[in-house]
């Protein structure tokens, strides 16, 4: 993009929306384009400022956030940012949010009264960057796809093609990020495997189980928030807590079992796909297939590098069905992925090979 970056602030309380202006306009690529304070107004200048990106909260008067997000969704689509309170209340919501179209959230107590305020400031502006550009690009694919009609079509330089072994897999185990929850809603109800299911999704404490919850709900699996010492039973689905990190050990009967714990304070995940990847390729060996799916950063390179080291295999999600195509870009740029394939086809896969 040669501009700045739009963005629109929305909230009822006159502290956050300061906060956030002070954070966001620190970056030179970016700039406040207007403030709204209830939903009410969120609609009327999301139809005439038309921003990149617009930080909604959920609690307001006249109108709350989810109200407004579905009007805006509908006559003014954009890239939408949730600002949630960490309760159990405030994650079912903001799960709500990303049903409806938001594409990611922000903690609210974590935003601006934080002893981590340098690395919270760096986060979110990384967030709107990050999403602001990949539906940049998306838009410049589709544009390029309707010039080039009817002509030879695109070369996608990844192996969309590839096949995975069947009957191989013992287990599974997922990455994934920014865009995640959606996403995991459109694959795991859609699962029919006989085998554990270990998922990091990056999120805060509460945040988590209100997932697992939504999640097993909808699924024929059994999906839960991972609780320390519990026994790994095939066919469970087994979601990191947000805020700890995950393990699978053996315990002292030789069964395996989960351990949920806290890390070192200098691990930026919590939870982590590398350390949970990790623990899981030490007791499944090639019998694990690592899925990379959507999110920022390289979280998980780390341990696919080892499960590939010992001849296993991985399958990425695709750029054009990822929200922030971070995550498995790092696995397809290292070549580790054995199979890129997009959102919509990732369940019929796995219930194939598992």
């Amino acid at each position: 993009m040669n501009r700045k970056i739009k963005v629109l602030i929305v909230d009822d309380s006159a502290f956050m929306r300061k906060s956030l202006s002070i954070i966001l306009s620190a970056d030179s690529e970016i700039e406040i384009a207007d403030f709204a304070k209830d939903g009410i107004e969120a609609i009327e200048k999301a139809k005439s400022i038309r921003p990149d990106v617009i930080t909604l909260d959920i609690e307001m008067p006249r109108m709350d956030g989810l109200t407004a997000l579905r009007t805006i969704m509908k006559e003014a689509p954009t890239s939408v940012i949730m600002v949630s309170s960490l309760t159990t209340e405030g994650a079912e919501a903001t799960l709500q949010a990303l049903e409806l179209g938001a594409v990611d959230f922000i903690p609210k107590e974590m935003s601006f009264v934080s002893v981590n305020m340098g690395q919270v400031k760096k986060d979110l502006i990384r967030k709107i960057k990050t999403i602001v550009r990949q539906k940049f690009l998306k838009e410049r694919l589709e544009n390029l796809k309707t010039e080039i009609n009817g002509k030879e079509s695109r070369k996608v330089p990844i192996p969309t093609n590839g096949q995975l072994p069947k009957n191989k897999f013992n287990s599974i185990a997922i990455g994934i990020s920014t865009g995640g929850p959606l996403s995991l809603q459109k694959v795991i109800p859609q699962l029919t495997v006989k085998v554990p299911v270990f998922i990091v999704q990056h999120m805060p404490p509460k945040f988590t189980k209100s997932l697992a919850n939504r999640l097993n709900s909808l699924s024929k699996l059994t999906v839960k928030e991972a609780e320390d010492s519990e026994e790994v039973r095939s066919g469970f689905v087994y979601i990191a807590p947000g805020g700890m990190q995950m393990n699978v050990k053996k315990n002292l009967a030789g069964k395996r079992i989960i351990k949920v714990f806290e890390s070192d304070k200098n691990i930026l995940h919590k939870p982590s796909v590398d350390i949970m990847l990790s623990s899981v390729v030490d007791e499944y060996g090639t019998g694990v297939l690592g899925v990379i799916m959507t999110g920022m950063g390289h979280d998980g390179l780390e341990g696919i590098k080892k499960l590939k080291s010992k001849g296993g295999y991985c399958l990425a999600q695709d750029e054009s069905s990822s929200v922030v195509y971070g995550m498995p870009k790092a696995i397809v740029d290292n070549q580790l992925a054995d199979v890129v394939a997009p959102l919509d086809r990732i369940p019929k896969i796995l219930n194939e090979v598992a």
